[in-house]
């Protein structure tokens, strides 16, 4: 009897072998789909790895989503299998109004995979910063730039603050990727154009004469701030 039960053991630890080498034999996905965010055809720059998007395939069974996040720059990626999946942002993620569907729930966009593509995903920020110019002079970064009010309905939201940062890298942003920074309240913003912020560079180890910079504008109730695009001073 013992005999007979090690044979089944086995049996079962073979079978057990060989379905798991089948699962790992199985192709991994090679179609990259990519794209970015846009608001009519311009770029919309966000915060590095803090606004999510999220993939649900379709037509395998139950499955959880896919999730990652967008670069600064407003641009994705990510590797599938070919097949039918669905797109869509977390709800109340990101700086912009995402579409939605008739009931009012988060709609998300049909992506059919065959083969590499690329999408630009258009949405609806509450505010842009335009004309953004970064000058360096007496070590120090001054930003001049305007904002544009784009939600003005129900959903439109208050002006919290405005950050100017700089970094040492062109990762720039609140947290760890800033050097210094520079801060104006919403009482403080007196106009929508010519916001002006000045902000010291810190002594930066090993030395080097350039830094990166870039506007941010956090908005009331609204997580994730917009940004304009990085920019290259050199001192």
């Amino acid at each position: 009897m013992k005999m007979k039960i090690s044979y089944i053991m086995m049996a079962v630890l073979l079978t057990a072998s060989f379905i798991s080498c089948k699962k790992d034999n199985y192709a991994p996905p090679q179609s990259m789909f990519s794209g970015r965010l846009v608001y009519k055809g311009e770029p919309i720059n966000v915060e590095v790895n803090q606004v999510p998007f999220q993939f649900f395939q379709f037509g395998f069974g139950k499955v959880g989503a896919i999730n990652s996040t967008f670069d600064q720059d407003g641009k994705f990626s990510a590797l599938l299998f070919d097949g039918d999946y669905k797109l869509t942002v977390p709800a109340n993620q990101g700086p912009f109004l995402w579409k939605r569907t008739a009931n009012g729930s988060q709609d998300s966009i049909a992506v059919k995979m065959a083969g590499s593509q690329s999408l630009d995903v258009e949405i609806t920020p509450y505010y842009m910063i335009r004309n953004a110019v970064f000058t360096a002079a007496d070590n120090k970064v001054t930003g001049t730039f305007n904002l544009e009010k784009v939600v003005t309905d129900v959903n439109a939201k208050n002006i919290e603050r405005a950050n100017l940062y700089i970094n040492k890298t062109q990762f720039v942003s609140a947290g760890d990727y800033n050097i210094a920074s520079a801060q104006l309240t919403a009482a403080q913003i007196t106009s929508m154009t010519g916001i002006t912020m000045t902000v010291g560079i810190p002594a930066i180890s090993p030395t080097q004469n350039y830094i990166f910079a870039r506007v941010g504008l956090k908005l009331a109730g609204v997580e994730d701030m917009i940004f304009s695009p990085v920019q290259r001073i050199n001192f």
